[in-house]
């Protein structure tokens, strides 16, 4: 799945906000594997623009593309469709359900679109250190293995974007990169395109385009 963008911009924003951003009033086209890391400061909009690429929110002026069909015209059934198939996402806030166990909510994700058989979640938690956590109840999980959950949800469906809000923000620098080599490997065999939004430049992190939002 090939997207661009085209003077994209908050609508709260003003173009002087965005006068210095890579990202903001830019026409940028990625085609399919791209690695794309965002360097976005607090209050720059990184968790708006993920929500704008899902197709969450559509505050925003300019236009973002997917395969030369604008996003923001997209019906509920075309977005639910995109979200299935083409888009995964990791989001700054998880939205996991507490009530539910960690296989419970990975499974439920990986059941909508299934790509992987279900014995490879035990798999992917036993590389991430969660293994014993997955008959756990999210609510009782530390924020680390909740974002590890995330993280293994994300990548239980077929996506060719696949969408990453600070990932690894509650992860130690070990638990990251095995994450992150996890990550690297599931957009291999999809060749997806990968965007990475964080706080500060990830030095782990083999980046073939760099933008400050």
């Amino acid at each position: 799945m090939d997207f661009e963008i085209q003077q994209l911009l908050p609508a709260w924003f003003t173009s002087s906000q965005a006068a210095t951003s890579d990202f903001w009033l830019k026409d940028l086209s990625f085609k399919q594997g791209e690695l794309i890391e965002i360097v976005a400061p607090s209050g720059s909009g990184k968790t708006s623009l993920i929500h704008f690429l899902y197709g969450m929110r559509k505050d925003y002026t300019g236009i973002i593309r997917y395969n030369n069909k604008e996003l923001s015209t997209a019906g509920y059934e075309t977005m639910a469709q995109y979200r299935k198939d083409n888009l995964s996402v990791v989001f700054q806030d998880m939205r996991l359900f507490n009530s539910q166990t960690v296989f419970e909510n990975i499974e439920i994700k990986r059941q909508l679109a299934p790509f992987h058989d279900s014995g490879l979640i035990k798999e992917m938690a036993s590389r991430l250190g969660i293994a014993d956590k997955l008959d756990a109840l999210c609510a009782n999980c530390s924020y680390g293995e909740q974002q590890r959950i995330a993280i293994i949800r994300a990548l239980m469906q077929p996506f060719d974007i696949l969408l990453l809000d600070e990932p690894f923000s509650h992860l130690d620098r070990n638990n990251a990169e095995k994450a992150m080599k996890l990550i690297l490997g599931e957009a291999g065999k999809r060749n997806a395109t990968i965007i990475f939004a964080d706080l500060e430049q990830t030095s782990f992190y083999p980046k073939t385009r760099l933008f400050y939002l």
